[in-house]
């Protein structure tokens, strides 16, 4: 379990984790998204969703269904062909850009190989021309908060694979985002390990009040984790349909063998077949 004896001021340290029901105004809203590579390939079509403030939402489907597209897109990093992405609640820069205090956790840890933990986690600091005297301690409070004080100087080389995922979550944190992307994240760990950060990343998230968008092709990762569940096709990526699990948060290792969560695995991986035959 991880340690949040030093909660980032920036959140709502404590506060239990929302019901299951979106609650909260909505902090992102895709309407009519579609993406359409340079090469033809039509990767997303006709995507519509909205996304609560303080919700953990995953994006189910199978491979190459657009999920990162759609992830990716909702952070910036690529521009839909057609379709609105709109912040309602979003502050704006002096562009017109809405200020989405995003971050983005990757597939792959994608870790600096020559540098150790810390350092690592500063480089978002560095990015935003953080004060030196502060890059530091916000450095090693989010490494502790993902469980990972006392290895602040270990280089990955000396990490195992879970332990520098933890650090990738914290370069992520250390911004003190209000939603957190991730990208199919523990897919590469074992099961063990897998099941670990998920009670983890819950913990944090029942704690730091984030909006958590979490991609995932895992029924059983996103029954766990999730308030919400956004069901998408194959190819062209489009929403088939949307299932709030309706199990009550603290969810541990008793949620993952009860009658409750076998039902909704059940229920989600028939969405996901009808979404694969569409």
């Amino acid at each position: 379990m991880i340690g949040l004896a030093a909660p980032m001021p920036a959140a709502d340290s404590g506060a239990p984790p929302l019901p299951t029901a979106t609650k909260g105004r909505p902090i992102v809203t895709l309407r009519g998204v579609e993406k359409q590579f340079s090469n033809g390939t039509l990767a997303v079509e006709d995507f519509n969703a909205v996304v609560g403030a303080h919700e953990f939402v995953s994006l189910l489907g199978p491979s190459g269904c657009g999920k990162s597209t759609v992830l990716r897109m909702i952070a910036g990093l690529g521009a839909p062909t057609s379709g609105e992405i709109d912040w309602p609640s979003a502050d704006h820069d002096v562009a017109g850009e809405p200020r989405r205090d995003l971050s983005f956790v990757f597939q792959e840890p994608t870790l600096m190989p020559w540098a150790t933990a810390i350092r690592n986690v500063m480089l978002p600091l560095r990015l935003a021309r953080t004060a030196r005297s502060e890059m530091q301690d916000r450095a090693a409070e989010a490494l502790a908060l993902v469980g990972l004080g006392g290895f602040e100087n270990a280089y990955p080389r000396e990490l195992s694979g879970g332990m520098k995922m933890r650090v990738s979550i914290a370069r992520a944190i250390v911004t003190r985002p209000r939603i957190l992307l991730m990208d199919e994240p523990f897919a590469a760990l074992d099961e063990i390990t897998r099941f670990k950060l998920n009670n983890d990343l819950l913990e944090l998230w029942g704690a730091q009040s984030w909006t958590v968008i979490f991609v995932t092709h895992s029924v059983f990762e996103s029954v766990y984790l999730s308030q919400r569940i956004v069901v998408m096709a194959a190819r062209p990526g489009r929403v088939i349909s949307e299932i709030a699990i309706t199990a009550p948060y603290p969810r541990d290792e008793s949620f993952r063998t009860s009658p409750i969560y076998n039902d909704h695995c059940r229920a989600v991986s028939a969405e996901l077949h009808r979404a694969m035959a569409a």
